[in-house]
């Protein structure tokens, strides 16, 4: 692999020296899992400076989906609500372990769970299957809303009645709040997701700008990119002038305006509970009363699930950038991407899944070490 030029580096080198004098360090947080497996893949902590420091931070959708939310979906392939619909998901959900087991697990017990790569796929499942209800597995953040908000609308267009969709989307700006706000990671800037950044666009990241004072920038997911997302915070730190930026060509101040006017026609902002982190306002969607014929909750008879954690899994640590993966005591033990204990081994985009495959062995300062 080629690495960027030798001049950035040189600069994001030249920029945390300047800014370490006056504190221990410098910590970065990725917020979207991309970056984190690419990040890893491209061995990039290898070429930063000891000073800075990247932290993965709740960027994974199916990560940060509490254990409740999987545990219903069990039920609801498992029939355990009434009926036994077919389960549209994503491919990463299948293997998440929950109380009851996983989806893949309950298929194994004779449950329909099909593997969807969009939510259109999804509705053309239902109308190939008219004699069975088929339940999408609605999760991601604004990436894949719209995706979602498109396939209810052309669910209702095309009268395909026995769809519906469970729906768990977050929204991205809200977490970045109550992490600060929580105040136990410290966090001098935010490399922000280029996906979901896309759809809102940079301006999006103003209000955590002028509330907490922490650069925000988007990057794309090519090493190159990655390092000019951090030379531009480092030079925001540096000149003490945070602000909301990009350094990835697609993504513009203004966003999508269409797909983000897609979101508002179907779904409403609620309360939404995450993986380790509780609770957070303002940070979920919920479909409109006008869609509720679409909406899984209300169509089953869901049971009521506590949220919990699963034994001796630090996920949860893991998504508030507390812990790295190497320190939780079942990494690359009882927890691998083989037989996984938690969300973060098991997604693709998962910061466990990321340090297992790429950096179990990482070079710092000229010194192998294992991680």
């Amino acid at each position: 692999m080629a690495y960027p030029g030798s001049d950035i580096r040189e600069r994001i080198h030249r920029l945390t020296e300047h800014l370490a004098a006056d504190r221990r360090s410098v910590q970065v947080m990725e917020i979207c899992g991309t970056h984190t497996m690419a990040i890893a893949r491209a061995g990039l902590r290898s070429l930063l400076p000891e000073a800075l420091r990247l932290v993965s931070g709740p960027g994974c959708p199916v990560c940060v989906t509490d254990s409740s939310y999987l545990d219903q979906a069990v039920a609801l392939a498992s029939g355990a609500c009434g009926a036994k619909p077919i389960v549209a998901t994503y491919g990463d959900m299948v293997r998440v372990p929950g109380r009851e087991g996983s989806l893949a697990e309950a298929r194994a017990r004779g449950a329909e769970v099909e593997v969807v790569y969009s939510a259109e796929q999804a509705v053309e499942l239902a109308a190939a299957r008219p004699d069975r209800q088929v339940v999408f597995l609605a999760v991601g953040f604004e990436t894949t809303a719209p995706g979602t908000a498109l396939a209810i609308q052309r669910a209702q267009r095309e009268g395909v009645r026995n769809f519906s969709v469970l729906a768990a989307h977050k929204r991205v700006l809200p977490a970045m709040r109550a992490l600060l706000s929580a105040g136990d990671v410290r966090i001098d800037g935010f490399l922000c997701p280029g996906h979901v950044s896309v759809i809102l666009g940079f301006a999006a990241y103003e209000p955590i700008v002028r509330e907490f004072a922490r650069p925000c920038v988007v990057a794309g997911f090519e090493a190159g990119q990655v390092l000019a997302g951090l030379a531009a915070i480092l030079e925001q730190l540096a000149q003490n002038r945070p602000a909301a930026a990009s350094v990835y060509p697609p993504v513009s101040a203004d966003g999508n305006a269409t797909a983000r006017r897609l979101m508002e026609e179907v779904f409403t902002v609620t309360d939404a509970r995450w993986r380790a982190l509780g609770v957070i306002p303002d940070s979920g969607l919920e479909l409109r009363e006008a869609l509720v014929e679409f909406d899984a909750a209300k169509r089953f008879d869901l049971p009521q699930v506590a949220s919990y954690e699963l034994p001796g899994c630090r996920c949860g640590d893991v998504l508030r950038g507390s812990l790295e993966p190497a320190d939780c005591p079942l990494f690359a033990g009882r927890c691998t991407p083989r037989d996984p204990v938690g969300p973060c081994m098991v997604s693709s985009e998962g910061a466990c899944a990321a340090s297992y495959k790429y950096e179990r062995q990482a070079v710092r300062g000229g010194r192998r070490v294992e991680r």
